[in-house]
């Protein structure tokens, strides 16, 4: 294992994919501090050419695949700078000639960027390769509209946002979340099947309650999808943070997410199973709202009326706790697994606590098939009138009996109705008392008005 550093080497050429490449550092003149790190001493001696300075180092222990914090080795700065024999030197002795850095740039891809055509000839005769994209084209016509240029994607204060593999990046002047796909997608068919459908159902996607599809890297390795940013994150940390939700806001949430999956469930040709639904999955926008977010397993329902997993899902993490039972009974299943999930979101938001909350991850699937539910604890006057029992409904044993989106839209749309004007019936009553009030207060200052409409009362 490489060993890693928390320093970053910005001396000479820097990667051919980092977004910051062109401001390159003269290695001309410099001195190295005597109290540096060994191991970046190691990449000023790589940088100089210094071959001496080199074995010494690697001689005293310095891992010669050690990375930098942006994932650099030794091997990456003497293919930038083109130093053959420094290259030469570093293959003899044990460095890894496809190491990628944070970018995703290999030494060869480095020494391709700046024409240093004698450290191509080395790397490739010790087994380099370009790692092309699956879904790359031969033929410059055949490349979607949708492909963005890897090197537009600046990673420079990134940070991983919800779950998964997505990172906050800057893509043209706006932030962007990006979901970067790892080495082994290239040589596994079935996640470059998964990486293929998930982006068939991006690019049909349209709905002010889904997150918004930008593009794609697919022509490069890493591939990549871009999506919008959503920076007040997703409902999972929210519900961390706020706990139990007031009821009017629970309905409001929930009619979000259902106005999102009643628009996946009715696309046409092909209606869009989400099969993830979870709070982790579901993200807050500007103005609060909701959207429906992460497609990385989600199918395409098509002349069958039903889908299954290719093998039996197994309980990984707290996801689970949102899947209806006949996904984890390896059963065909329709759209109505989501309704199951979205019941179980509906609850938490109201409870303030995930699903079966002091059960393990792994028993909750077992719970869901002895036809048990999470228990309903909050006070009854947190479920208005017809909530409790549309929950009750989303989570039917029988999928069949669960409603569609749209019926669970008109239903949530009546409860709002109902607590809209449970609030005005509230309002009204005070507002009398503080006109009361006020005239009250005016009498008492002003004995005059007081005669006068006790003179008009009496006409």
């Amino acid at each position: 294992m490489e060993s890693k550093s928390t320093g970053r080497f910005t001396l000479g050429k820097q990667s051919s994919l980092a977004p910051d490449r062109d401001r390159d550092a003269a290695a001309d003149g410099y001195e190295v501090p005597e109290e540096i790190d060994s191991k970046i001493r190691l990449m000023y001696a790589t940088n100089e050419g210094d071959l001496d300075g080199i074995r010494e180092l690697l001689d005293s222990g310095v891992d010669v695949n050690f990375t930098d914090i942006d994932g650099r080795t030794p091997l990456h700065v003497a293919a930038c700078q083109g130093r053959p024999g420094v290259v030469e030197l570093l293959l003899q002795r044990g460095a890894k000639v496809d190491v990628a850095d944070r970018w995703g740039s290999t030494p060869l891809a480095d020494a391709i960027h700046y024409e240093n055509h004698d450290v191509i000839k080395l790397l490739e005769k010790n087994g380099a390769k370009l790692k092309i994209a699956p879904m790359h084209v031969k033929n410059a016509r055949e490349i979607p509209e949708y492909e963005i240029d890897p090197k537009e994607i600046d990673f420079s204060n990134s940070f991983q946002i919800t779950k998964g593999t997505f990172r906050m990046a800057t893509w043209r002047g706006s932030q962007v979340a990006v979901k970067v796909l790892s080495e082994d997608v290239i040589t596994d068919e079935d996640k470059v099947t998964a990486f293929r459908d998930e982006l068939a159902l991006l690019q049909q996607i349209r709905h002010p309650n889904v997150v918004q599809f930008l593009g794609a890297v697919t022509q490069s390795s890493p591939m990549m999808i871009v999506t919008e940013y959503l920076p007040k994150g997703d409902l999972c940390a929210f519900l961390k943070r706020k706990g139990a939700l007031k009821p009017g806001t629970a309905v409001w949430f929930a009619l979000d997410i259902a106005r999102g999956m009643n628009y996946l469930h009715e696309h046409k040709p092909e209606a869009i199973i989400h099969r993830d639904l979870e709070p982790s999955n579901i993200l807050r926008d500007d103005s609060g709202h909701l959207k429906v977010a992460d497609f990385g397993v989600s199918k395409l329902l098509k002349v069958a009326k039903t889908v299954r997993e290719d093998r039996p899902l197994v309980c990984e993490d707290t996801a689970c706790r949102y899947v209806a039972p006949e996904v984890f009974r390896n059963e065909e299943y329709d759209v109505k697994v989501d309704v199951f999930s979205f019941s179980l979101i509906l609850q938490e938001m109201i409870e303030g606590r995930p699903p079966f909350s002091t059960k393990s991850d792994n028993d909750v699937p077992k719970a869901y098939a002895s036809k048990e539910r999470p228990p309903f604890r909050a006070p009854l006057k947190c479920y208005p009138h017809g909530l409790k029992e549309l929950i009750e409904q989303c989570w039917s044993e029988n999928p069949a009996e669960r409603p569609t989106f749209r019926e669970i839209i008109d239903r949530l749309t009546y409860i709002e109705k109902y607590l809209a004007h449970k609030r005005r019936w509230k309002v009204r009553p005070l507002k009398c008392l503080q006109n009361l009030e006020a005239i009250w207060k005016k009498d008492r200052s002003n004995p005059s008005s007081r005669s006068t409409r006790s003179t008009n009362s009496n006409i």
